[in-house]
């Protein structure tokens, strides 16, 4: 169940609480990233203290790997990895765009072969609510076809087509006790079809909806512009989740538009490399400058390796490649995004959010190297 609780007058932005079978997540909401079963580098208590409301799990990978017998012999995904809040679990229609090379598209689901050994895997409809149901998730999606944003339209339109079809089979599916699940919007970056593709999906009375076929190698205003030509089709009491999505500055924007979900993997991924989010943007931890600086990652913050480690010590861990410096700063980047979020509550909750948005994003400096980053696995 969702409830709306403020909405922004400047901006589409808006405050929820949506209630899942294992707690309330407040919304705006960040998601962090546990593809196999762990948000990389971070533990749950670390996630707990950081403010994780709930996190993400792929089925694709963990249907491949350990294995759904595996997790179903543990009673499920919470208590496979210890986890005891909301888990929102993907279809594995991501990995239709991801893993072009080694799967197929049939008009009752997808065969893949594993990326791991080349063994014939099939996902439908069928197939991916029953991995769901039996990983337990709070919130599952529908299986959807995820095209390239710069495909022939005649490509794009049978995605949806197909996305639309399965999402239908998906609907009827069995699900976990308490389970929701919420259809995704394709389209590209055409209006029409994301018109059409959200309507048909909200007569099909889904818990939530996403927007996919996002955060895919398009332009960033490529993106801005499928969110936009999404949004307005989707009903204002249920959640909306722009899939993949992004990095701070562009998250910020989105819940100008009327988004309420997201989820990325950014903050981990640039931490294996040596970069840390600020609120104004990133910094590479490894640079020369930061040699000798006595200074936490950023003043200010209060996660633990901000409290507790200097620039200097964190540069010398990823030099000399110390484990513990990539985990402190995945510990710092998963804070940041989520005190973002806590703050753009606030803000829109105090009637302040527009003039906090245009702040924020005139300070922001955009990192160049993430743009050559993916943003979803």
């Amino acid at each position: 169940m969702f409830e709306l609780l403020t909405t922004d007058r400047a901006t589409a932005a808006r405050t929820g609480r949506l209630t899942t079978a294992r707690g309330v997540i407040n919304t705006p909401v960040f998601m962090p990233v546990g593809t196999q079963g762990s948000v990389k580098a971070l533990d749950p208590r670390e996630l707990v203290e950081a403010g994780s409301q709930i996190i993400l799990g792929n089925t694709y990978h963990l249907n491949i790997r350990p294995g759904i017998e595996i997790i179903q012999q543990f009673g499920g995904l919470h208590e496979f990895i210890n986890w005891h809040r909301p888990i929102l679990t993907d279809s594995g229609g991501y990995q239709v765009f991801s893993l072009a090379q080694i799967r197929k598209i049939r008009p009752d689901g997808i065969a893949f072969k594993s990326h791991l050994d080349g063994s014939p895997i099939f996902l439908g409809p069928v197939e991916v609510m029953g991995i769901q149901r039996t990983l337990g998730s709070d919130i599952a999606m529908v299986l959807d076809e995820c095209p390239p944003h710069d495909g022939p339209i005649k490509t794009i339109r049978k995605a949806v087509e197909r996305t639309l079809l399965w999402a239908d089979k998906c609907r009827v599916e069995p699900r976990a006790e308490g389970q929701q699940v919420f259809g995704i919007v394709q389209g590209a970056g055409h209006p029409e079809l994301r018109e059409h593709c959200a309507k048909e999906l909200v007569q099909m009375d889904f818990d939530g909806y996403a927007i996919g076929g996002v955060s895919v190698g398009e332009p960033e205003a490529e993106m801005m512009k499928a969110v936009e030509f999404s949004v307005p089709f989707l009903p204002t009491d249920k959640p909306r989740y722009a899939m993949g999505l992004g990095t701070p500055a562009q998250i910020v924007e989105l819940v100008a538009r009327g988004v309420d979900m997201f989820d990325c993997v950014l903050p981990t991924r640039i931490a294996r490399n040596g970069t840390a989010f600020t609120k104004k943007g990133t910094i590479n931890i490894k640079a020369g400058l930061y040699k000798s600086d006595p200074r936490p990652i950023e003043e200010g913050c209060n996660c633990f390796a901000c409290a507790n480690f200097s620039r200097a010590y964190l540069r010398h861990l990823i030099n000399v490649k110390e484990i513990l410096g990539l985990r402190m700063l995945s510990v710092h980047n998963t804070h940041c995004y989520l005190d973002l979020m806590s703050t753009i509550r606030r803000q829109i909750e105090q009637g302040t959010f527009d003039s906090f948005r245009r702040q924020f994003i005139a300070e922001y400096v955009p990192s160049k190297n993430i743009k050559r980053l993916k943003t979803s696995e």
